[in-house]
């Protein structure tokens, strides 16, 4: 049963860190900046993908710093994500995250996690996060190109438009909500 809890974190509004250089680390980057190329992040790597730290030239708020992790690394941050293939490295940041009450991610290491990074379907304003629990990323990537095939280029119109009409409407929140419904009721419809 999946019990997790999905939230959208302001990524320019805490502290990351990322551990590690090598080509996940460099995936794990690139889904952190794809959903907000101004994040807040620290990379520390003992090596660093060559084509990795070229990327990271487009980033100049994010730093990095090839040497061994060091516990001080963590001080200020509310987000882990360890990218390394160091089952020691990564028991040790866990332990670490945990006495620090830090949020922790290790890629491919689910029981580790208090976190996952799912597969994400942007259009424009719209956002969808998929899990499967961390059972499987490549069930979450084909739902998210299903997704992705099914909902119109045009939904982000309709939420400006939606904006706009929320905000010309008079009364409390119950009276709002009976509103949008009524107006959006038919905006996804589609044939079965």
């Amino acid at each position: 049963m999946n019990q997790l809890f999905p939230i959208f974190v302001k990524l320019n509004q805490i502290h990351t860190l990322l551990v590690g250089g090598g080509n996940v680390a460099l995936e794990k980057f690139q889904a952190l900046v794809s959903n907000d190329k101004a994040l807040n992040l620290t990379i520390v790597a003992k090596e660093i993908n060559p084509a990795f730290e070229e990327l990271l030239q487009e980033y100049p708020q994010v730093k990095l710093y090839v040497r061994q992790f060091e516990p001080n690394d963590l001080i200020d941050k509310q987000l882990v994500v360890a990218a390394t293939n160091n089952t020691e490295l990564n028991d040790q940041l866990r332990s670490l995250t945990i006495q620090g009450n830090i949020l922790f991610n290790a890629a491919d290491k689910p029981d580790l996690c208090d976190f996952y990074l799912g597969s994400i379907v942007k259009k424009g304003d719209l956002k969808i996060a998929i899990s499967t629990n961390g059972k499987s990323p490549t069930i979450a990537k084909r739902v998210k190109e299903l997704l992705n095939d099914l909902l119109p280029e045009e939904i982000d119109e309709t939420l400006s438009l939606m904006s706009a009409y929320r905000e010309q409407l008079k009364g409390d929140f119950e009276f709002k909500v009976k509103k949008l419904n009524e107006h959006t009721k038919n905006i996804l419809r589609y044939e079965r």
